[in-house]
This record gives C-alpha cells, structure tokens and sequence, in this order.
C-alpha cells in the first residue's frame, strides 16, 4: 500500500518573509519580467555554496511548495524593486 505523504504549501502571506529568508542566505532573488523569478547562487564560492545549499533546503522545507504562488512572488518582487525586465533579445 502506497504512503501518502502530506506536502505543505507555502501561504501567500508568507511570501515577503520568505523572500527575505532567501537574501539573507547572500543569494539574489529577483523576478525576470513578468512572469518568472529566480535564485541566484552562481556566484558563491564552493565551500560557502554548501553552506548556504543547507540553508535554501531549510527555507523550502519551512516555506513548502511555492509553484503555485509564482505569480505572487514576482508582483511581490516586482513591487520591492527586485526585477530585471528581459527584451525581445533576451537581454536584460
């Protein structure tokens, strides 16, 4: 018999703090356009990146599933200045 599991789903209300969750760890959270956001770790140096791997697994299981709220989150980074709007080309 297969084991259901229960999957905690983040609250719109919770996003601010979770975003602030996210820029505390030193990534960059930003929405790209109007329609996607990102998290930013490329930068970060091997042996720092493990430790803040750690932290980002925490905020995700704390938070819960977000997919559902993308929308949210990007007006929500959109309205604290935290966005890059993509052209035609793609450039930034």
């Amino acid at each position: 018999m297969a084991q259901r599991t229960r999957h905690k789903l983040m609250k719109a209300s919770d996003i601010p703090s979770f975003v602030d969750d996210i820029i505390e760890t030193g990534c960059d959270i930003c929405a790209v356009g109007h329609d996607k956001y990102v998290i930013g770790d490329a930068d970060l140096a091997p042996a720092y990146y493990e430790k803040v791997r750690r932290r980002l697994d925490t905020i995700e299981e704390t938070y819960g599933d977000r997919d559902f709220l993308k929308s949210e989150i990007v007006a929500y980074l959109r309205s604290i200045g935290r966005y890059i709007d993509v052209g035609a080309d793609g450039a930034g």
